[in-house]
């Protein structure tokens, strides 16, 4: 602005999928400070010979090996990764961008501006990471943030992901005075994360920032497909969590006086819970307002509650919301059961494995198959696209 360009540190986006951006972090880790202060000097040099005014990114590749860098392209705008420039910096990039443009100059000048600590930002994404990423719809029906971290975010509970626009539920973002005390803090903070009516990449953020490498800034775009397995571990669903979701299901998490209780004898009920195909069907005895007898397949699991919190096995429970037919346990970045209902299961028939359901809600973008085709087990049919991708139907 007015005559002087000023570069705000830089940023390491190596962390991709579908070349897409996952983790981002600032300053970016592993670089030699000449290298460093010479794509800083290359950046601002660059910008001031187009005579830019405005927030600008400019972006290289980084090759490690050699500490070669070779310039890739402008962003003329503020990236989503944006705030851990901020929390880096001290600096409103949205406000100087708005007082650039209405012809102020810049507030500082390069050797004011102080660069202090790391910073860390998690895309939290309504996507089905085992499916291959696949963008996911759905109605938020709770969602928390970890009070302790800076959450961005444009919906809330009771908003629909919607096929319409790219899935990202809210960027999480924390600041530290290392990169091993930020690395920490994120860490926490997804842990810390509650997100329930939609399938999201939680879980698969945490394992990323667990992952051994990034631990030690050693990312590069290909380290999420060399270790996809690794990263993608399903939860294991403990017999106290299935418990859980039963007390939930059954509104036993709120104790009543009469809860349970027939001619002054224990009743005995059942509830149907399924999670990820698997059923668990489950039986409880409710022998006080506090006290409860849970039967989770050979398990017995005793459930307490004292000075009004209940433990379940001997585990204090965590975190947990229904919301309709679906009971959210928050333990390992949210388990998610289905309450199964005995009716419409007994109802529903059978398919004779003709029908063929979407992965994923999208645009039909080309239709291969022709009405009276025989077709084969593998034969494309059809080809959705959404959110900045393409999926075969087979």
């Amino acid at each position: 602005g007015q005559g002087h360009v000023l570069a705000l540190g830089d940023r390491d986006c190596s962390s991709q999928r579908r070349n897409q951006k996952v983790i981002e972090e600032a300053p970016a880790p592993n670089i030699p400070d000449n290298v460093r202060q010479s794509m800083h000097e290359v950046a601002v040099r660059l910008m001031a010979a187009v005579n830019y005014r405005s927030a600008g990114t400019v972006e290289f590749v980084y090759d490690a090996q050699s500490h070669d860098f070779y310039f890739l392209e402008v962003n003329t705008r503020l990236q989503v990764e944006h705030p851990v420039t901020e929390a880096i910096t001290g600096v409103d990039l949205v406000e100087w961008q708005l007082r650039v443009a209405a012809g102020e100059g810049l507030p500082l000048r390069q050797e004011e501006l102080q660069i202090n600590g790391h910073a860390f930002e998690a895309r939290l994404y309504a996507e089905d990471v085992p499916k291959g990423f696949l963008p996911a719809t759905g109605t938020l029906t709770h969602l928390v943030f970890d009070e302790r971290c800076r959450a961005d975010s444009g919906v809330r509970a009771g908003d629909t992901i919607s096929p319409f626009y790219d899935p990202m539920i809210a960027k999480v973002i924390v600041h530290g005075p290392t990169r091993d005390v930020a690395l920490s803090r994120l860490r926490t903070a997804l842990r810390r994360c509650e997100v329930a009516g939609t399938v999201t990449n939680l879980a698969f953020l945490g394992a990323l920032a667990a992952h051994e490498s990034f631990g030690a800034g050693d990312v590069d775009t290909g380290l999420i497909g060399r270790d996809i397995d690794a990263l993608t571990v399903p939860p294991r669903v403990q017999p106290h969590h299935v418990a859980l979701a039963g007390m939930a299901a059954l509104d036993l998490l709120e104790p009543r006086s009469d809860a349970g209780f027939t001619l002054w004898h224990p009743l005995r009920r059942q509830v149907g819970l399924n999670w990820q195909d698997e059923d668990h069907f489950v039986h409880v005895q409710v022998l006080s307002p506090d006290h409860q007898l849970w039967q989770i397949g050979d398990e017995e699991i005793v459930a307490r509650r004292v000075a009004g919190r209940w433990s379940v096995g001997g585990q204090p429970v965590p975190r947990v919301a229904k919301a309709g037919d679906r009971v959210t346990v928050f333990a390992d970045y949210g388990i998610s059961f289905a309450v199964i209902d005995p009716l419409a299961r007994a109802a529903g028939g059978h398919g004779d494995g003709n029908l063929i359901e979407a992965p994923m809600p999208g645009l039909v973008r080309m239709i291969d198959a022709k009405v009276g085709q025989a077709v084969e087990k593998g034969v494309r049919l059809a080809i959705l696209e959404a959110m900045k991708m393409e999926h075969t139907i087979k």
